[in-house]
C-alpha cells in the first residue's frame, strides 16, 4: 500500500469497519486513527500528511464543498477518497473540477469496485465509481428536479436531526431502527438535493419546511 496510514472519517461503523478489512488486505502493517469530526481530521492531517483519507463528508461536519477543496489543497500530500451513500451533482461536479483529484465511491459498490479504487490509489491515480461516472456522463438528461416534496416521517426526521439529536436518540424517540433513520437521512439529502446535515437544514428554513424561530445554524 503507498500509504502507511490511512485515516477513517466515517461515522458509520460498519462501513468503517468494511473499508478497513479491503485495506488490510493489502497490507497488514497499515495504521488506521478514527477521526470523528473536522478538527480531529485536521489534527491527524498536521501529524502526517501524506495519508489516504477515507471521507463520508455527507456525515461529517462540513457546511460547504468549499471547506473540503481548501482542505484537500491545504494538504496536497494526502489523497481524499470520499466513500458516502449519495452525493449531489453539484458537489460531484465541484470536486471533480477541483485542482487536486478526490477518488469517490457510493457505499452500495461492489467489493470488486472497492479493490479497483484502492488499486488505483495504491498507484497514485484517482478513482470514480461506474455509477458517479455514468450519472455524469447523462446528468444534463436525468437529473431529477431538487427540492422534491418530504414525507410527513421524513420532515419529522429532520426537524429532530436540525435539533441536534443523533441518529440513535431519533431512532428510540421514533421506535425505528437506526438504519431506518439513516434511509430516511439519506432521501431527505437527496430529495433537497444536499450533502450534509447544514445544507438541508438551511435550505429548509430559506423554503419555510422548518421554522426560523424554532432552529438556529
Amino acid at each position: 500500500m503507498k500509504y502507511k496510514s490511512v485515516i477513517l472519517a466515517d461515522n458509520q461503523d460498519i462501513t468503517a469497519a468494511g473499508m478497513r478489512y479491503f485495506l488490510r488486505k493489502n497490507s497488514s502493517k497499515i495504521v488506521f486513527p478514527e477521526v470523528k469530526n473536522k478538527r480531529e481530521l485536521i489534527d491527524q492531517l498536521l501529524i502526517s500528511s501524506a495519508t489516504l483519507v477515507v471521507l463520508d463528508y455527507s456525515l461529517f461536519d462540513f457546511t460547504r464543498v468549499e471547506e473540503l477543496i481548501i482542505l484537500q489543497n491545504r494538504f496536497v500530500d494526502a489523497h481524499f477518497l470520499l466513500f458516502s451513500d449519495e452525493l449531489t451533482d453539484e458537489f460531484v461536479k465541484q470536486v471533480s473540477f477541483s485542482q487536486h483529484p478526490f477518488s469517490i465511491l457510493l457505499k452500495d459498490c461492489s467489493g470488486e469496485e472497492i479493490k479497483q479504487a484502492i488499486g488505483a490509489i495504491q498507484k497514485g491515480k484517482s478513482f470514480v465509481c461506474q455509477r458517479i461516472a455514468n450519472h455524469l456522463q447523462t446528468r444534463n438528461q436525468t437529473k431529477e428536479p431538487s427540492g422534491k416534496k418530504l414525507t410527513g416521517t421524513e420532515l419529522e426526521v429532520l426537524k429532530l436531526i436540525a435539533s441536534g439529536k443523533s441518529t440513535r436518540e431519533i431512532a428510540l424517540e421514533r421506535c425505528l431502527s437506526m438504519h431506518t433513520i439513516m434511509t430516511h437521512r439519506k432521501n431527505i439529502f437527496r430529495k433537497l438535493d444536499v450533502n450534509n446535515l447544514h445544507e438541508a437544514t438551511r435550505y429548509a428554513l430559506r423554503t419555510g419546511i422548518l421554522d426560523a424561530s424554532d432552529y438556529y445554524i
